[in-house]
């Protein structure tokens, strides 16, 4: 620019401290201003505003003249329009996304099992829900099992329609609790007691061999040898069985020629403690019931099952061997009681018999009570006189 503008151009339009007072470009400001314009930065020169400028400031002007004021860029009248734009481009969205989404819904109302882990267990079969194990048994429960439903045990599903079906699988139920030293009996000879009274219970009732009749030799060599009378007795219920030396009150014994297990498994449930005996001893107590499923091997059985139920109470004592005359090691049986739900009255051959509905039952009328097999909660009658009825199997 060489043409330097008129007065007019260079008056601004602000107004000083003497209002309505015009103030023109000093010659300092225009000589800057040329210096700048040589050197190729015109943004320091002053700019007249356009025709548009002026009259968008005059409307300005007369509006804040006026008292009004102009709608802001998100004042609330603006804002609830871009909410009114963004609900119907959500409408549109759903217009797009609700019809794969309604179709996807009502797919899994009619089909849960089809969510990733099925996190509803619909659609598998009622053994599989049903057969999430139980807890351990910590302390006697307060009342019977509640019903597992109506349904026939078979060779596959062997425990269907039984409380047994969550409970652990044969040894795996049996765990003692940790042990502690008890008076003068360190930690150690606590848990030899315990673990010595878990190897009585898995050889006397889940040992296949002992199953099938034969002679529970682990179970017999814990007990401590000077229990002569125990042993004794024992012996001659294995050897010759009769109404006075029973082996089945303190093993789980089925004749092979009769019956066999229907699988593998034999469900167990119950627990284990100790305390300290009065005579420098440590006291177990074991409570624990069994439940076989049982199958004929005549060839006319076909697939029939039935289930007998066998609950065990047990007290072992083991003794400080400072301070007594034992053999170090060996448990002392002080009580062996136990209840047997399903099996033949006043039969005495060595071996349990359960009742298969096809087939007429043998030994003497039941004439005791009925009771629930699986009901832990209260105490065993121990040696109780009579043969009773059992309210399921």
């Amino acid at each position: 620019m060489s043409d330097r503008p008129s007065e007019e151009h260079r008056s601004g339009s602000q107004k000083g401290e003497g209002e309505g007072e015009s103030r023109s470009i000093s010659d300092e400001e225009w000589a800057r201003f040329v210096q700048d314009s040589e050197r190729g930065i015109p943004d320091s020169a002053p700019k007249e505003p356009s025709a548009r400028a002026r009259e968008v400031t005059e409307r300005l002007r007369q509006q804040e003249a006026r008292g009004a004021t102009p709608t802001g860029w998100r004042t609330v009248a603006d804002l609830q329009g871009m909410q009114e734009r963004a609900s119907r481009r959500r409408r549109r969205l759903w217009t797009f996304l609700g019809v794969p989404v309604v179709i996807a819904l009502v797919v899994v109302a009619m089909r849960p099992s089809l969510l990733p882990g099925n996190p509803f267990r619909v659609g598998e079969p009622e053994s599989a829900v049903a057969a999430s194990p139980l807890p351990m048994e910590t302390a006697a429960p307060t009342g019977a099992p509640g019903a597992a439903g109506v349904a026939i045990p078979t060779l596959e599903r062997p425990f269907a329609g039984s409380p047994a079906l969550r409970w652990a699988d044969g040894a795996a139920g049996v765990v003692p609790p940790k042990a502690t030293r008890v008076g003068s009996l360190s930690k150690a000879q606590v848990e030899q007691a315990l673990q010595q009274t878990r190897k009585l219970l898995i050889d006397a009732n889940l040992d296949p061999a002992t199953l099938r009749g034969g002679r529970p030799e682990t179970a017999l060599s814990v007990i401590e040898p000077r229990q002569k009378e125990l042993l004794d007795l024992l012996d001659t219920s294995l050897s010759k069985p009769d109404e006075e030396h029973d082996p089945v009150l303190m093993f789980s014994r089925f004749d092979p020629a009769e019956l066999r297990l229907a699988g593998d498994v034999v469900k167990t449930r119950g627990r284990m403690t100790f305390k300290a005996g009065e005579s420098a001893s440590v006291v177990v107590h074991a409570d624990y019931t069994f439940v076989y499923p049982l199958m004929r091997v005549d060839k006319d059985a076909a697939t029939e099952v039935e289930r007998t139920i066998v609950r065990r109470v047990l007290d072992i004592e083991l003794f400080d061997p400072d301070k007594w005359v034992v053999t170090p090691g060996k448990i002392t049986v002080t009580r062996y009681d136990q209840e047997i739900g399903n099996s033949a009255c006043d039969v005495y051959d060595g071996y349990l018999h359960p009742q298969f509905a096809t087939v007429e039952p043998s030994g003497a009328p039941a004439t005791g009570p009925t009771t629930d097999p699986y009901d832990r909660s209260q105490e065993i009658a121990g040696h109780a006189e009579g043969c009773g009825v059992v309210s399921r199997t």
